[in-house]
């Protein structure tokens, strides 16, 4: 419950804060006596899309820390804790980055990066991870996330988010229009959009919102294969990472929050909508590489 009223708090305040730059603007009144103000529109989709995004990707660590419990290693308080950082440590300098913020939180096995900033992200691991995996398991999984903070994942995830955002909210409202217009195409005492541009908009907004959804995860399954590969090559080797994915094919993966789900090293059910490939075909990407 805490996750979900964070997660309903959060996205009400962003788009209360959106709604008041866009009101600022003028870019908010788009619907005009002379019909649709296409420039304004697309202000206020590049605004509500792009700006929600953003907005979260610039929240992500702190929402991460307080959704999912994360206590941050400052000072270790025992063999494991200073091994965690040891590796992250060791990987962040080999992918040339700096020093994330390590953290650990209670849960079933996963892990996951964030943070909007490669030289300013968090890696935090679960103890389901911890106590099911072997340490050399646990440092592929590390590696990996590493390698999406260096491959600059979150960001790339954001912007990808927010071109899609933005394509939705200004083609169901065109296409609202245009539906309006048509059915009300006789009425001379027409004075504004009605109820077609409303209801049109809105049947638009979720299933554009589907397909953009679609999208999104099919560019996060690709960056998964990426951070898979990334790993391989920050340990030297291939073999740990196949034998981490297969491991946990065989584990109960922990839930995150929607805004972590792309970043952690398992994800969501269904194909389409997954913003993680399958098990076996991230174990056969790794052993097709050469290394």
């Amino acid at each position: 419950m805490k996750r979900i009223a964070l997660f309903l708090l959060t996205n009400l305040a962003v788009v209360v804060v959106l709604g008041i730059v866009a009101n600022l603007l003028g870019v908010n009144r788009y619907l005009t006596a002379n019909g649709l103000n296409l420039g304004a529109l697309l202000g206020f989709a590049f605004i509500m899309g792009f700006g929600g995004a953003l907005i979260s990707l610039l929240m992500s660590k702190p929402i991460a820390k307080m959704s999912m419990g994360v206590q941050i290693i400052n000072e270790p308080r025992n063999q494991d804790e200073a091994w965690i950082v040891q590796t992250v440590r060791g990987f962040a300098d080999r992918a040339g980055i700096a020093m994330p913020e390590v953290g650990i939180y209670q849960g079933e096995a996963n892990a996951f990066a964030t943070g909007a900033f490669k030289n300013s992200a968090l890696v935090a691991v679960s103890t389901g991870l911890l106590q099911g995996m072997t340490r050399e398991e646990v440092e592929a999984v590390i590696g990996h996330e590493v390698a999406h903070v260096a491959n600059g994942d979150m960001v790339t995830m954001a912007l990808i988010q927010g071109v899609m955002n933005t394509f939705v909210v200004f083609l169901s409202r065109v296409i609202g229009y245009a539906v309006d217009s048509f059915l009300n195409r006789n009425n001379e005492n027409r004075s504004g959009p009605g109820i077609g541009y409303m209801v049109t908009t809105i049947v638009l907004d979720i299933l554009l919102g589907f397909l953009a959804a679609m999208i999104v995860a099919w560019f996060s399954r690709q960056r998964e294969f990426r951070a898979d590969a990334g790993a391989a090559q920050l340990m030297g080797r291939k073999q740990p990472m196949i034998n981490a994915l297969h491991r946990l094919g065989g584990m109960v993966p922990g839930e995150m929050p929607k805004s972590l789900q792309a970043m952690g090293i398992t994800g969501g059910l269904g194909k389409l909508f997954s913003s993680h490939p399958p098990i076996e075909e991230r174990v056969a990407a790794l052993q097709a590489r050469a290394q």
